[in-house]
This record gives C-alpha cells, structure tokens and sequence, in this order.
C-alpha cells in the first residue's frame, strides 16, 4: 500500500517546493492538493457535516491553484507522485485543463495523478455561473474529453458541455492517461467511480471508515460495468489517521492512502509530517 499526504497549501505555510521535498525525503509515495477557486463571503452553502461542520477552515480561503501546486512540487523532487486531489473540474474549461494536467505530466516525467470530484459548495458554482445540478455528468462529459484531447493527435469532441472541431492539443501526456481519480464517498460518486473513473478515492469520515462494507460493494459495482475489478483500486483521503486506520486500510485492500498534513505553523506541519513518518513505517516496514 503507498502512503503520502495531501495538504491545504497556502500562503502561510511552507511553499509546495520545498515541503515537497520533506515528504519524497521522508519516503512519503504522493502529495496532492485539494481545490476552492475562492469562498463567497455570504457562506450560504454550509460546511458539510462529513467534513467537521461548523466553521470553515481558513485554509479553505487560501489554497493556491492546485495545478501550479503541483508543477512547483514536481520540478522540487524526483520521484514523488504529485496531483490535485482534488480539482472541481465542473468550474474548469476542459481544454485548458487537459493542456495544465498533460504539460505537469510531461514534465514531470509522468508523475501527475488527476484528482476530480463534484464539488460540495454551491456558492462557488453561482460565481462561476456553472449549474450546480448538472455538475456529474458534466465532469463525467469533461474527463472523457481530456482523454480525448490525450489521446488523439487530431482530437474532436462533441457533447452536451464540452464541443470542438477537429483540432491539434499538444503536449501528450508522459504516460498515456495520467490516472483519473474521482473523489467523494457518497453511493453517486461511487457508482460514477465504478464506471469510469481509473482510481475510487473516497474522503472520511464515512459509515464505513475502514471500507470494509464499501469495497466489496464498489468491486461489485465495477464488474457490473463491464470492468476489471483488479483494474480500477481505491485510494482514500483521510483527515485524520492512526496506526489502526492504517493497518484496517492495508488489510482491507485499499491501494493508496494519502492522508491530511494539516497544521498552524510550519514547524508544527513539519512535526506532524514527523509523526506520519513513524507511523507509516511501524505499520508497513518503510
């Protein structure tokens, strides 16, 4: 099982870079980064319960762009897995993110993974003038045309959200197709994950933490749309982990975890990357 982090990067910690570096030096798989464009200071969307509730974090408010996040930590290491975990692709152009996430890829060495996911907060879809509503099958609609625009020297999509004429989109990524992974724990999002997405990364707290109900179910799922249940694994997000999480995670089959590296200073993020340190070692020998 690989074990990484995902961090809130903002302008008061330390910059995606240089921590990145800290994590690939420590033996740390992944780091990827989660997305708000910005907050609607109205809040009339609330902080969902799953989340902790109440109070939004202030990190929320702050998080740089999730792809440049990326490109800054990718060209600070060498072997580390770097992604957006996840970008709220349905307020994205697909064009433009199917250029970012290929360019980080390339340059990277093939070492992006392409976190998407639905998005929670209705008033950042209003700023955006995008439908709330729609947001599934819009993102389903705009990753399938990324793939497109990887894939086909003379790419051409035509659908309800995304449309283009024949066109020419380079660079190609470094590996065919950086890895889709869609994130969210809710049952839409799983059967979603089943059928199209490259990797299910659902978010705790849920009422399955260890996914001991909910893998077997979602391997079902999959097969039940024509996939390979060995083909598509299941990363996880938690927020908070201990070395039991850990443990029940590994031995129930889930393939990555990458959990919060979430602090009030940067001496305290670089403690608690410490104490991850250990914790990943004692429960999988590295």
């Amino acid at each position: 099982m690989k074990v990484g982090v995902y961090v809130f990067a903002t302008d008061r910690d330390l910059d995606p870079g240089p921590l990145a570096r800290e994590i690939e030096q420590r033996g740390f798989d992944s780091m990827f980064f989660p997305e708000h464009s910005h907050i609607p200071v109205s809040r009339a969307t609330a902080y969902p319960e799953q989340y902790g509730g109440g109070v939004l974090p202030d990190f929320y408010k702050r998080t740089y762009d999730p792809f440049i996040s990326c490109s800054f930590a990718a060209a600070a290491t060498s072997t580390l897995q770097v992604g957006t975990g996840i970008s709220l692709l349905a307020l994205r152009d697909a064009v433009h993110v199917a250029k970012t996430a290929a360019s980080i890829d390339r340059l990277s060495g093939g070492r992006f993974a392409f976190g998407v996911g639905f998005g929670w907060n209705k008033d950042e879809f209003a700023s955006h003038g995008v439908d709330f509503t729609t947001r599934h099958r819009k993102v389903r609609e705009q990753v399938a045309a990324i793939r497109t625009l990887w894939r086909d020297d003379v790419a051409e999509f035509h659908g309800e959200f995304v449309d283009f004429e024949p066109s020419w989109c380079w660079p190609k990524p470094a590996q065919s197709f950086p890895p889709v992974y869609l994130g969210g724990s809710g049952p839409l999002t799983m059967k979603h994950a089943a059928e199209w997405a490259d990797v299910w990364y659902p978010t705790p707290p849920m009422a399955d933490p260890h996914l001991t109900e909910a893998l077997p179910r979602f391997r079902q799922m999959v097969a039940d749309a024509g996939r390979d249940p060995d083909a598509v694994p299941v990363g996880i997000a938690p927020g908070t982990c201990d070395a039991a999480d850990l443990q029940a995670y590994a031995d129930n089959g889930v393939d990555q975890v990458n959990i919060a590296l979430v602090a009030d200073t940067p001496s305290a993020m670089m403690a608690r990357l410490d104490e991850l340190q250990v914790m990943r070692h004692a429960v999988i020998g590295r």
